[in-house]
């Protein structure tokens, strides 16, 4: 494959999306769009990516600083082509195949990207991407035969009555080497009704200069961008449909699909028995064999083999649940380990913890991990029982086997074996609740003959 460069324009104000975050930033699936697109570039093993920049455009630095990816300014901002054109000293020296794209069109596949490439080692000179939407509203149009040469590429705007009623609408995509791009940019005028340096101009000059153009179709799903908070939800729906259907067809059962989220890098096993309104954060890894009940939240957890959550469980980052391991309803667990065969079975906080193998946590246990300053460890031994409504306060250690009694506040450590018990004293007073119950009753009864 000839090298291959991209240039992704960004530096419109997205206003439509009434945000003080660039459009492009904006996330799917827990990631922003813009990322989704370079993610899908980089299967391509592009030789440079430029991203063309205005409006906030400090944002968009920092958040492709990690990446070893160029931004180029455009200002002001004359329209497309003068945004690519921007890209030119970014991209000086390099030879080869050069894709001109949207930000926020988040769902372009690198298959799609090949196909363009394909059409020029085909013989075409330019390759633009085209749809074929519901409704084709404002799109600019793409006139082509029927073996997809493009005879004329016209925007909404200026398009004629019969040219507006094609349905084979622009996506914005377009690539030519990198000997034709930089001229036929370059000879892009702006008489045209907004005054602006179309991209699509770039087809017509080459078209113009008896240059081949062939148009590649794809579904309007994978092209349409986002200008809006409704067709970011959209976006999001498209995503998750998306992945659902992966996670079904790479064998995990999804009792109630629709009411399943997944995020970006969500990875799920086989036999994996997801029930509804379950939502999974970044950084969730689950083995094959594990059953998640309804109403969790999972985000930044490992959870191996035989595993069962929930219903109503909440594992946050740092969460490891080993094989055959149990977390039940309304139990949170925090940067913590959960041995294998251990449980919690419900009302628990287990935060900044390693529980050991078997070991079982009582209802309403909670391992306090804060001081006010700094977090500390708690760690459970194997097989321990660590009775209900007991507060074990960090740091401190439960040896293997020990016993820790229902309501005990454990602040110092515990061997292995032992029991610990720490209440107050249960004090008896016989008789002391029935003279009470009657003083009240006369002092309630005297009231009332008063009123």
């Amino acid at each position: 494959m000839t090298d291959f460069a991209a240039i992704i324009l960004a530096a419109g104000k997205g206003t439509r999306m009434k945000s003080d975050l660039h459009k492009v930033l904006h996330p799917i699936a827990g990631k922003p769009m813009l990322m989704h697109l370079l993610d899908s570039f980089g299967e391509l093993s592009p030789r440079k990516t430029v991203v063309v920049v205005g409006d906030k455009r400090e944002q968009l630095d920092e958040a492709l600083a990690d990446r070893g990816i160029a931004t180029a300014l455009q200002e002001p901002q004359l329209g497309t082509a003068h945004a690519a054109l921007q890209a030119r000293e970014s991209l000086s020296g390099f030879s080869g195949n050069i894709l001109v794209c949207f930000g926020d069109c988040p769902m372009v596949r690198a298959e799609t990207v090949r196909k363009l490439t394909g059409a020029l080692e085909s013989g075409a000179k330019v390759a633009v991407l085209g749809f074929r939407p519901d409704d084709p509203l404002q799109y600019g149009r793409i006139i082509a035969d029927d073996d997809g040469t493009v005879r004329k590429m016209v925007e909404y705007k200026d398009a004629s009555e019969e040219e507006r009623a094609c349905d084979l609408c622009n996506s914005g995509l377009i690539v030519a080497h990198s000997d034709d791009m930089w001229p036929l940019l370059d000879a892009v005028g702006n008489d045209n009704a907004q005054g602006e340096y179309y991209l699509p101009d770039v087809a017509t000059g080459a078209i113009a200069r008896g240059d081949r153009v062939q148009v590649v179709e794809t579904g309007s799903s994978e092209v349409s961008g986002i200008n809006s908070r409704a067709e970011l939800a959209a976006a999001e729906a498209q995503w998750q449909a998306l992945k659902r259907e992966e996670a079904m067809a790479n064998g995990a059962t999804l009792k109630a699909p629709e009411t399943v989220f997944f995020s970006w890098d969500t990875e799920i096993g086989r036999d994996v028995l997801v029930e509804p309104n379950v939502v999974f954060g970044p950084g969730v890894k689950i083995a094959n064999g594990v059953h998640i009940k309804s109403f969790c939240h999972i985000e930044g957890a490992t959870i191996a083999s035989g595993a069962q959550v929930g219903p109503f469980a909440r594992l946050r980052p740092g969460a490891v649940m080993e094989e055959d391991s149990f977390v039940g309803n309304f139990v949170e667990i925090k940067k913590a380990v959960l041995g294998k065969g251990a449980k919690a079975s419900h009302l628990s906080y287990i935060g900044d913890a390693t529980v050991g193998q078997y070991a079982n946590i009582g209802a309403g246990t909670i391992t306090c991990n804060y001081d006010g300053y700094f977090k500390h460890q708690t760690v459970i031994g194997d097989r321990a029982f660590i009775g209900s409504n007991s507060a074990l306060i960090a740091p401190v250690t439960i040896g293997a086997d020990a016993i820790v009694a229902a309501g005990s506040a454990v602040s110092r450590d515990v061997g292995a074996g032992d029991l610990r018990m720490v209440r107050g004293e249960q004090l008896v007073k016989q008789g002391w609740a029935d003279r009470f119950h009657d003083t009240m009753k006369k002092k309630k009864a005297a009231a009332a003959k008063k009123e």
